[in-house]
Formats: C-alpha cells, structure tokens, sequence
C-alpha cells in the first residue's frame, strides 16, 4: 500500500532516518527523525479563513448541514430557515470586525481562495500564524497580500521553503512593522532576499534558526529598530561588525549565541565607536565572555543605555555579587539599567568612588601620578581600565591616605579581635571575630544576620570597652566604622533584639 514518510520535530518520536530494508526512501537530519505512516494519519491541514472561522466559533457548518434553499437539517429533520441571508451577512460583519487574529497551532497550511481573505477578514492587523503547517514564504505572501493594513506577523515554529535567489518584491508588506520567524530555518541570506519587501519593518524575531553567518545588510533593514538573534550559533564577536551600521537599530538580543569576545576597533581607549549609532539595549547574556575587556569595550557604544549580562565566564571572577555590579557600573559611563535593574544615580557615584580607589595603587604603580604632568600611565593600565582617566576628572585623582587602607600589607593591622555577646541570650555562647576596623554598623549587622538569623533593622548593638569597666557605648550610627567609636581588640559587642 501507500506510505507517507515524514520527520518529526520532535527526532525522539522516530524511529530511523528515512531507510527501510536498505532502500533510503527519503533524508532526515536526524538518524533517527523519521516514520512511516499512512496517508489517513496525516493531518494535511486546512486554509486560514476555515481556522479563523474555526479558532473564533464563526463557523458555519458546525452541527448544521445545509438542505434545499433556505432550509437546514438538524441531524434527521428539516427546519426551514428565514433570513438565512442576513445571518451570514452578520456573521461576515464580525469577522471584519477583528483586528488581531491569531491562529496558532491550528494546521493552516494554505491561503485558500483567490481575495477571501480580503472579503472577509478586511480589518485584520495583527496575525499570529505560529506552529501551523506553511511549508513555504509564497503561503505566507499569498495571505499578507490580501490583508491591506498588517502591521504585525508571527510565523514562528513553520518549517518554510524560503526564496534562495532575488524575486520580483511584492507589496504584501509595505505596511508591515513587526514580523516574527523564530524556528524557521531561515538563514541570514534568505533573510536578506525577502528583506527587500520589508521597507518599514521595526521589530525582526530570528531566534533559533541555526544562524552561524552573517552578511552586511546593504539598502534593506535600514528601518529596523529591534534585532533578536538569540540562540543562534554566531560564536564569532567580529560577525558584529557586519550588522553594526543599521543606522535605528536601539535593541540588539544575542542571547546564546556562543560569542566569547566584544570588541571595536574603530575606536581608542575612552573614545566612542561609529558602530551601532543608535544602540540603547543589548542583550549578551549566556555567552562565553569571558575576559573584562568585552565590558570596557561597551563604554564605547555612544547611545547604550541597558544591558543584560548574566551567565558569563567573567561574572564568576568576582565572587562578591555586589562588587561585580560596582565594576560594570563604573566601566560604562551611560548604563541606566542593568540586568533589569535601575541604577540610580547614588548607586553611580559609589560605584565610581569605589573603582577609583579599588585600583588606585594600580595606577600609581603603572606610572599615574598626582602632579597632572607626571600622570603618564602604561597603555596596559588605559587596556584594562579606560574609564579610569575620566573617574580621576570627575572626582579628582584618589588621594595618597584613601589608597593606604586599601593596601594587603596593612590590612593585618586593621584588624580588631570581638567577642560578640547576646546579654538577654544566655544559651547563645560568645562569638570571637575578627573584623576590620573600617567595617560599617551596617555590615556588623549584615554578619550578625548570617549568625543569628535576625534581621539587621532588628538588632541594637553596643560595646563595653576592656579599659572602662562597666560602661557601655551604644553603637547607633548604622553608616560609621568600628573605628570612629575607638573600638579595640579585646572589646566586647553586645548584641540585643
């Protein structure tokens, strides 16, 4: 008999590649993507008029069959039916009444007749054609071209046959600003084909299509606003560069995409790149960088605004979260958002503080200095710290006693040996740490927290001094070091809540 082959989605559902008893009757991708079933178990799909009807309870011929004229069968008998035309009319109202349509997973597979669409559905704006049976770009064409003003389209998860030579541009999407074609297969090359009938597209979806090359987008996409490219295999940072003078381009997504290294060569150390003019979001997280410089390299991009970097290689060389979000604060100057999160502008100038005095001594050891014409650092220092020049104009060159403290050798010194005490606790024994002298109230409370599992808002600290017996000091300033209350080693914190 007859036997259709097919392969799945899925590769896990078949069960060999398209072979049977040494005969290839057809290839799969997958060694073990593909089935043999027969013709009355495949679903062949139907055209979008019947599925909209469908999707939206408008369909006709739902438990109803028709008889002679203006009768109707309900199951064995006849009923005679008056204004039969006026309900269809109705019904062709409400379909042309729907502005955003959406047929997803609902075995579209064709256009169906010849200006229906346009007869039926003329108000149509946005539709969703995701998951469905389109085996090929000239379905998806024979559909726009009767809806006049589509703005949106989606026809993501649709394995497509699509253009692979310069075909004459239709007007199917003059109007089209949003197109989604996630999971197509599509490649950077077709994309570029079909792009010459897309002149004012916005948005453009191409997660997930095995894009491993890209091209220079020469006179098309010059419109768009938003690229996505995530889960694509770029692995090369440099294919960047092919798409970095779309002159509107403000959000660029490449998310996975395998890239271990940023970089803009056009452009020197503290100085803005000509690439990507109009960037204000990037999306580079679950990548491979792995080394800051990628970082220093975004302070480059003149309109970046977020940006999104999470599950990098270089985010686990600072195993204190917090200090990590200092350093990308203070190495992007313009950064307003990051991972989601406002940076407001207190948190900047921390931020800034901190880096300029973190590697202060760098500088200095790399030929920085206070006197502005003996200030000559290495251009290794400028590498791997370009924004450093510019803290040092904006807060002045860190001075001599701010870069003391922060130096290993002394560190030794500046440590106070507690006990920690809990006077209402007696069950809870004494706690001896040591702590440096510049650590604040607030972060002595942070530490008791992790000990006792009490909030900070919650504990009120004291210390009795080993000199003066029997008198307590109260510590109630939650943003001063130990050291301004002249604590010493051998002290006794007092802790109560």
């Amino acid at each position: 008999g007859i036997w259709l082959g097919v392969e799945w989605d899925d590769p896990q559902r078949g069960k060999h590649d398209g072979s049977y008893e040494g005969t290839q009757y057809f290839k799969c991708r997958h060694p073990k993507g593909g089935s043999f079933i027969r013709p009355n178990k495949a679903n062949f799909g139907v055209d979008f008029l019947t599925a909209v009807k469908d999707r939206y309870g408008l369909n006709d011929k739902q438990d109803i069959q028709y008889g002679a004229e203006n009768t109707l069968v309900f199951g064995t008998k006849t009923v005679e039916f008056v204004g039969m035309d006026s309900v269809a009319e109705q019904q062709r109202q409400q379909l042309n009444k729907l502005v955003d349509i959406s047929v997803r997973e609902c075995a579209v597979s064709h256009a169906g007749e010849t200006e229906e669409i346009n007869r039926t559905c003329a108000n149509m704006r946005h539709i969703n054609l995701s998951k469905n049976l389109i085996s090929s770009w000239e379905t998806v064409i024979a559909i726009a071209s009767q809806v006049r003003n589509l703005e949106t389209l989606n026809v993501s998860e649709n394995k497509m046959k699509f253009p692979s030579t310069s075909s004459s541009i239709c007007s199917a999407f003059s109007n089209l600003k949003i197109l989604a074609l996630n999971q197509t297969e599509i490649t950077w090359a077709e994309v570029l084909l079909c792009a010459q009938g897309w002149p004012a597209l916005e948005e453009l979806y191409l997660s997930s299509n095995n894009i491993t090359v890209l091209e220079r987008p020469d006179n098309v996409l010059q419109t768009l606003k938003l690229l996505d490219l995530s889960d694509n295999q770029l692995l090369d940072g440099n294919q960047l560069h092919l798409i970095a003078h779309l002159p509107r381009l403000e959000q660029l997504i490449l998310r996975n995409t395998g890239i271990s290294s940023i970089h803009f060569p056009d452009a020197e150390f503290g100085c803005k790149t000509k690439m990507f003019p109009s960037l204000k979001r990037l999306a580079i997280n679950d990548n491979k960088i792995s080394q800051w410089s990628s970082i220093n390299e975004l302070d480059k991009l003149p309109s970046l605004r977020s940006l999104q970097c999470n599950n990098n290689p270089f985010v686990d060389t600072e195993k204190n979260p917090e200090t990590l979000i200092q350093l990308i604060i203070a190495k992007i100057s313009q950064l307003e958002v990051l991972n989601n999160c406002e940076i407001l502008p207190a948190e900047r100038r921390g931020a800034e503080l901190d880096y300029r005095k973190i590697f202060g001594n760098d500088w200095l050891e790399a030929g920085g200095h206070w006197n502005p014409e003996k200030n000559k650092p290495s251009r290794e220092f400028l590498a791997a710290h370009p924004r450093y020049p510019s803290l040092c104009l904006k807060y002045g060159a860190p001075e001599e006693g701010e870069l003391k403290g922060r130096q290993p050798l002394t560190l030794k010194n500046q440590l106070l040996t507690l006990t920690i005490k809990c006077p209402e606790k007696p069950e809870q024994k004494p706690i001896e740490k040591k702590l440096p002298e510049s650590m604040t109230i607030q972060k002595v409370k942070g530490l008791l927290y992790r000990l006792f599992k009490i909030p900070g808002s919650e504990l009120k600290l004291s210390y009795e001094s080993s000199k003066l017996e029997g008198k307590e000091v109260e510590l109630d300033n939650d943003l001063k070091p130990l050291q301004f209350y002249s604590i010493e080693s051998g002290d006794c914190v007092l802790v109560r809540w």
